[in-house]
């Protein structure tokens, strides 16, 4: 865990300049009290939205980066809310348990390149009072990757999304290993959800490869828009048959009371979940709603 230490490096004039935009209650909320989760070595600060550690004593370097990289901060919680609101529905779904929590929401960074550019944030949300005390009762509501030279995402940003299901089936099978009582007992689940896992990942990726990486929606045909939304709604429709699969075996492993292991399949459900409403709403709603409304242009 280095994200203090490559986030130092990053110096936020450097930082693409972030647009206005509008944001709605939930976001506006969410913001003003987003927490940081940022590792530095073995430890993981939780990060007030004031910059106060809150759950260790930090280091000297870790007292030197809040107080030189505010800046850089308040810059990270911006980007972060305006990639929520764009590119995935992760507020929108979790809004009830966000405003029950008084809208404290944790961003927990781990960085997926050493450049301190590239980052998988995974979002939870607790309630403030038993924030210390029972940190374990944080409720996962799901997870992005971030680009902090590029916000705009090719294919809205659904390949990272595909390829993480992927690697997060083969994490969840390390985690099976250690912590279900006969993994034999449910052989049969874990191949029929790695099949559906391998034809999500390979149709999707195909599909992907059909279709504009950044379409411009003002410039397209209705037949464009017509086929573009039918791809995505492929894609979708892969993802809605491994979501049923996973949630089968996610109410079996509740019955067998296979506590140990059962929460990372609710984890990998409420991804799948996330993605497929993105789709429908963000994707493939935006696609409809311009399909119904479209105007002939005449030569």
């Amino acid at each position: 865990m280095n994200e203090i230490e490559e986030l130092a490096k990053v110096e936020v004039n450097n930082l693409p300049p972030l647009q206005p935009m509008l944001y709605d209650d939930l976001h506006q909320s969410v913001l003003k009290n987003l927490h940081l989760e940022l590792g530095s070595g073995p430890a993981l600060y939780l990060i007030s939205p004031s910059y106060s550690v809150l759950n260790n004593i930090p280091s000297e370097a870790v007292v030197d980066f809040l107080n030189k990289k505010e800046n850089l901060l308040n810059y990270l919680k911006e980007y972060i809310i305006q990639n929520l609101a764009h590119y995935t529905v992760i507020l929108e779904m979790s809004s009830y348990f966000i405003e029950q929590n008084n809208y404290l929401v944790l961003a927990r960074f781990r960085e997926k390149s050493n450049d301190g550019r590239k980052f998988e944030v995974k979002f939870y949300t607790h309630e403030p009072k038993e924030l210390l005390s029972n940190y374990e009762d944080k409720i996962y509501i799901g997870r992005d990757f971030i680009d902090l030279l590029n916000f705009k995402r090719k294919y809205w940003g659904i390949k990272d999304f595909i390829v993480s299901i992927k690697e997060q089936y083969d994490r969840l099978l390390d985690k099976a290993e250690a912590r279900i009582k006969d993994p034999l007992e449910y052989q049969s689940f874990f191949q029929e959800i790695k099949e559906s896992v391998n034809e999500a990942y390979t149709e999707s990726l195909l599909i992907l490869q059909s279709l504009p990486p950044y379409p411009e929606l003002d410039s397209l045909s209705g037949k464009e828009l017509i086929d573009i939304n039918s791809q995505y709604r492929e894609i979708t429709h892969f993802l809605v048959e491994l979501r049923d699969e996973v949630d089968e075996f996610e109410n079996l492993l509740r019955f067998k009371k296979e506590a140990d292991f059962v929460r990372y399949v609710t984890k990998f459900k409420k991804d799948l979940t996330n993605l497929i409403s993105f789709l429908n709403i963000k994707i493939n709603g935006v696609l409809g709603h311009r399909i119904a409304n479209y105007r002939f242009r005449h030569s």
